[in-house]
């Protein structure tokens, strides 16, 4: 299917590894250009390397510690125009309300709620004087289930699940998608962190990970590429009539 994307410019913040890094290739193989945002610049150079040997479009990277006002302010001076944003650092630590101290819940909040803020505050504006463009906010499940056991992060979520509602009601009037996707558990990096996190919490062993992940519907967790694929899919003018909503992706856990 032609998604009519050949040749947008679309920036991925932690597009290094994990659903960041599959979405940039979704979108790679869709024709577009690449941005790829995140704090390590080695990771960053080989996922780039990886992206140029799969597809003919131009990828460049930006190295920034995106949890702070000065790491996003100069990856949008260097990278001020992307036709698509996609919003995906963020590293919430597993824990309940006093497993987390204050200063780890601002640290990982920095990052992801207000790190999704602070880059919509940035980007929206040009998309708005340009009268298109396209946001896309990568949340997490957590958002619509929360749970004691990961309160930081389904506080967060919830919190950015209202805040794409309201900016995508919004920028409608001038041309601006804002949608978002609630992963839920998806095979990467991430994934194995909580679920040893859960194991300590329930087993007190967190050696005994796999154990918190049995159960899942269709007996296993979400490929990266599925959320990246839907993610492409939206962004596109196939999708352009999904705004403001945020798409549930948990193969129906939530109802059962």
């Amino acid at each position: 299917m032609d998604l009519g994307l050949s040749g947008k410019r679309v920036l991925v913040t932690g597009g290094s590894k994990g659903i960041g890094l599959a979405c940039a290739e979704s979108f790679a193989e869709a024709g577009c250009d690449i941005v790829l945002a995140s704090r390590d610049a080695a990771t960053l150079a080989a996922a780039a390397d990886g992206l140029r040997a799969r597809a003919q479009v131009n990828v460049q990277t930006f190295a920034a510690d995106l949890s702070t006002d000065e790491g996003r302010e100069r990856l949008h001076e260097a990278h001020p125009d992307p036709d698509i944003l996609v919003n995906n650092a963020g590293a919430i630590p597993g824990g309940k309300l006093a497993d987390i101290p204050m200063a780890r819940w601002r640290a990982a909040w920095d990052l992801k709620l207000l790190g999704y803020v602070h880059m919509c505050q940035l980007y929206l504006p040009g998309m708005e004087a340009r009268k298109s463009g396209v946001i896309c906010n990568i949340i997490g499940m957590a958002g619509r289930t929360p749970r004691a056991g990961y309160i930081a992060g389904c506080t967060a979520n919830a919190a950015l699940i209202a805040f794409t509602s309201a900016l995508g009601g919004a920028a409608v009037a001038q041309g601006v998608r804002v949608f978002g996707i609630n992963p839920a558990a998806t095979r990467t990096d991430r994934m194995m962190t909580l679920a040893r996190t859960n194991a300590q919490q329930q087993f007190g062993d967190p050696g005994r990970w796999a154990e918190t992940l049995t159960g899942l519907p269709f007996g296993r967790a979400i490929e990266p590429r599925e959320i990246a694929d839907l993610a492409a899919f939206l962004a596109s003018p196939r999708g352009g009539y999904v705004n403001g909503t945020v798409v549930d992706v948990d193969g129906g856990a939530m109802f059962r």
